[in-house]
């Protein structure tokens, strides 16, 4: 794959190495977003069929990316949203527990740490070994040992967000079914840019925020829910999401039932005119790259630059154990106000995550943004 820059309006004079923090808008989407903005200063000209059309679009062109029935996917504001959507379908017992790694992002460990409040439950926080040493593997290991036959929920992403680590989902979906336990994953930072399966990994809820690397618009997102949530009770009691809702000459005629399948979880107001032009032409961009490629381009963007910073000294994950589109560098305190200074200089975009420097490049990205990043590495070294 060439670089795509050009299908971005990205300032050339910044290397924007940070689609962890917030992806830019493709041209195409921005476009979408205008022409959603233009319709609605005319509300004559939307149709009922207006607030399911685009819904329908995005559950299709979700279901082809990771695999799944179009019927499980549903439309949130958040990942938040999303969890305690499980949270409120949980029922979790005193001497139970619910197992999530360490330094997790917030919005997937909230949710649990209240559920376990609630019922006086135990919160295994599985945190990082204390060491570079085969890391990444050690701690999937770790994750393994602390699922037991009280174990509940299993609550993680894919890649961790602050340092790019991969989880291994197989091996974990593999005991949870021997403990009977859920398997609830963040995708935010990994659903996009890194294959995932449904029909392989098989996860119980898949929950992703699609402003990351869905490049889609903020406070809109997209959740899968499996056969374990088909008769559960979502928390919002709103009118798109029960049957016959198409149907607005009869939406007075209240329904007990919901629609089929995932669509009971959707959040009210969906039916968003603006944002979901925006998703649809991000995800059909996705989905003409392919994940696989994303992956296959950053690393071999990254790759040269990754060896040159390792031999400064500096501590980034093995290529197995982590992913290619999000990974950190470990920075020494007394070198983090530097190397901050450094980067400021040098116009470079990244974020620091507890003591890792969070590198997430993406297709946009060529090499002179991996020059700029290497000579804010250099001035310091």
């Amino acid at each position: 794959m060439k670089c795509q820059k050009s299908k971005f309006l990205l300032n050339k004079k910044y290397a924007y190495l940070n689609c962890a923090y917030m992806a830019p808008l493709l041209k195409k989407a921005e476009k979408a977003g205008r022409k959603g903005i233009a319709k609605k200063r005319q509300p004559n000209l939307i149709s009922p069929d207006d607030f399911f059309h685009d819904l329908d679009t995005i559950k299709l062109l979700y279901s082809q990316l990771i695999n799944a029935e179009k019927e499980r996917i549903t439309m949130i504001p958040s990942v938040s949203y999303g969890m305690a959507q499980v949270v409120h379908n949980l029922d979790l017992l005193k001497d139970e527990n619910i197992v999530v790694c360490g330094d997790q992002f917030p919005s997937n460990v909230y949710p649990w740490m209240t559920a376990c409040k609630n019922a006086d439950a135990e919160l295994k926080i599985i945190e990082v070994p204390d060491t570079t040493e085969n890391r990444g593997k050690q701690w999937n290991e770790k994750i393994l040992e602390a699922i037991d036959q009280k174990t509940k929920v299993i609550a993680l992403g894919h890649t961790h967000w602050a340092d790019g680590t991969l989880f291994d989902l197989m091996a974990i979906r593999k005991r949870c079914d021997e403990v009977d336990a859920l398997l609830i994953i963040d995708g935010t930072q990994s659903i996009g840019a890194l294959p995932f399966d449904v029909q392989e990994i098989k996860p119980d809820a898949l929950v992703v925020a699609a402003y990351k690397w869905l490049l889609g618009p903020y406070s809109i997102g997209i959740a899968y829910y499996g056969e374990k949530f088909d008769q559960a009770e979502p928390i919002e009691q709103n009118w798109i999401n029960r049957r016959d809702s198409e149907d607005f000459t009869g939406l007075v005629n209240y329904k007990d039932d919901y629609q089929p399948g995932a669509d009971r979880f959707g959040v009210g107001e969906k039916s968003n005119f603006i944002l979901n032009p925006i998703l649809i032409e991000s995800l059909k961009q996705v989905i003409r790259w392919q994940p696989a490629e994303i992956q296959t381009y950053c690393s071999e963007l990254m790759a040269p630059a990754i060896e040159e910073i390792q031999s400064m000294g500096y501590y980034i994950e093995k290529d197995e154990d982590r992913s290619a589109h999000l990974f950190g560098i470990l920075i020494p305190k007394e070198k983090q106000a530097a190397i901050a200074t450094a980067l400021k200089v040098n116009k470079v975009s990244v974020s620091m995550r507890g003591s890792f420097m969070r590198v997430s490049p993406h297709v946009y990205n060529d090499e002179r943004d991996v020059n700029k990043l290497l000579r804010a590495f250099r001035s310091v070294c």
